[in-house]
């Protein structure tokens, strides 16, 4: 039983990082429904696949719609009919317009992965180990019809490992967002927690990624490079061409050269290396077209072409 102030919850997210959320959620509120993205082709076969956070809710057996726009009439008719005292959103990957925004009495709000105002946009994770931050976090807002620009309600910070990827980082902050919003939502449902502005000076933002941004460029340093592989694992990947093909680069590091050439391929502490313009990039972990990932040492025993190009 739901206590009678218990608001009635619409949920929207879908990929894993909105699981933990819906997990909690569910837990100690009534769930009226949950919006998700439509099934997307993956994979070589391109089968349809379902997105995490439907997979979830059918495992808790909530009501799911999976609207391509949410401005379709029947996706509006279900959610005014599932009548939400409060949207709470996690990565949902639409623009939430007035009419959605409006709907219920106590607003939409939404779990962001940063500490904003640094890196609104679809990608904080991403931009956070790009550009090199020591430290990110998560932030639970009310939503306006901007781009994560909506008050503050609570933040927590999270420090960024040395060897965090976006997998990792996401993972860790996709937990810490869920409870977070556990913990804000009681206050801010009795009006005792008071949203703060955002100061928009200090604002960054993080567009969204494309699979043509895993491509590696040797004419950045070698320290921004590694910060690319892990920022682009696992999605869209790093990669580089080779032999006509897309060689897959899973993990790397940069190394002190007293001089390198962009793009020469060498053979550095016996791995596959590659200068950039400072320092080597070392290719630990890599993957070639239509083989399994394999560790650096072990490539190279395959590609005599390596040195050299």
């Amino acid at each position: 039983m739901h206590p009678m102030t218990s608001p009635r919850i619409v949920f929207m997210g879908s990929p894993e990082f909105a699981q933990p959320a819906l997990s909690l959620l569910a837990a100690s509120y009534e769930i009226a429904g949950v919006i998700t993205q439509p099934d997307r082709p993956a994979g070589r076969g391109r089968q349809p696949k379902a997105p995490p956070v439907k997979l979830l809710a059918k495992r808790l057996g909530l009501p799911v719609i999976q609207p391509d726009r949410l401005k379709d009439p029947k996706a509006m008719e279900q959610l005014q009919a599932w009548g939400p005292d409060l949207i709470v959103v996690a990565a949902y990957g639409q623009i939430l317009r007035p009419a959605v925004l409006e709907l219920p009495r106590l607003g939409c709000i939404n779990i962001h992965g940063s500490l904003l105002p640094r890196w609104r946009g679809a990608a904080p994770v991403q931009a956070a180990i790009l550009n090199g931050d020591n430290e990110t976090g998560v932030t639970i807002m009310c939503m306006d019809s901007g781009v994560d620009t909506g008050p503050l309600l609570s933040q927590e910070s999270l420090p960024i490992l040395p060897d965090d990827t976006a997998g990792s980082l996401g993972k860790r902050m996709a937990e810490l967002g869920a409870s977070l919003l556990i913990e804000t939502l009681p206050a801010y449902q009795n009006g005792v927690c008071i949203p703060q502005p955002q100061d928009d000076s200090q604002a960054t933002y993080a567009p969204m990624i494309k699979k043509e941004d895993g491509e590696l460029d040797f004419s950045q340093p070698a320290e921004s490079l590694a910060r690319r592989v892990r920022a682009f694992n696992p999605w869209p990947g790093a990669y580089m061409p080779w032999q006509g093909q897309l060689l897959k680069v899973h993990t790397a590091s940069a190394a002190p050269a007293a001089s390198s050439q962009p793009g020469l391929r060498l053979i550095h502490k016996g791995l596959p290396a590659i200068g950039t313009a400072d320092g080597l990039l070392l290719l630990e972990t890599i993957q070639p077209a239509g083989k399994k990932p394999m560790p650096g040492k072990d490539f190279l025993r395959g590609a005599r072409q390596w040195l050299g190009g």
